[in-house]
């Protein structure tokens, strides 16, 4: 069986950009605005020849405020709960804000394996946020171009620490084998 991984984060920080690059298929919406994903989203993903569940969650605002809010937040909790190991994703050119702070205390309390991804480092814009990602207390960030498929060698290697290699290979198959799973 093939592990589940929930990407989350706040919003625009890349999660449905990389969500889209790990499937291999532009499925979930990409858009500046905050609050277009606002459920859980499956798909078959991939890197090389290690295959998972991609989980992609709405954007997580600390904000109880309105009912909708509060659903996205009760969707990417379900997520985390139902998540082999975590995806943790920053936006490096952004920095890190008091919600990611946040939102790394939470996936810490899930006593998962957590990946702190830092998105955005294409160039040297994100250098910055990337040096702050370490005040998160959740080991070495990863950083990664989710538009670019930048990092995903660097990706692949931190899924295999976090969560093994198959032994018997069954991690190999893939559904819907993509070009963007060579990275």
């Amino acid at each position: 069986m093939r592990p589940k991984i929930a990407i989350v984060g706040r919003p625009n920080v890349g999660k449905s950009t990389l969500f889209n690059r790990l499937i291999g298929l532009r499925q979930a919406i990409v858009h500046d605005r905050p609050g277009v994903t606002r459920d859980r989203r499956y798909g078959a993903a991939g890197i090389a020849d290690f295959a998972f569940e991609a989980i992609d969650t709405a954007g997580y605002e600390d904000t109880t405020g309105s009912e909708l809010q509060q659903a996205m937040q009760a969707q990417t909790a379900r997520a985390l709960a139902e998540a082999d190991a975590i995806m943790l994703l920053i936006d490096a050119r952004a920095g890190i804000t008091p919600v990611d702070q946040q939102f790394a205390e939470q996936v810490r309390r899930s006593q998962k394996p957590v990946l702190l991804v830092a998105n955005k480092c294409e160039g040297r814009g994100g250098q910055s946020g990337l040096l702050e990602a370490f005040s998160l207390g959740l080991g070495d960030p990863i950083p990664v171009s989710a538009e670019h498929g930048e990092g995903m060698g660097d990706l692949y290697d931190a899924l295999v620490e976090a969560l093994g290699y198959p032994e018997d290979g069954a991690g190999a198959e893939q559904e819907t084998p993509t070009d963007s799973t060579l990275h």
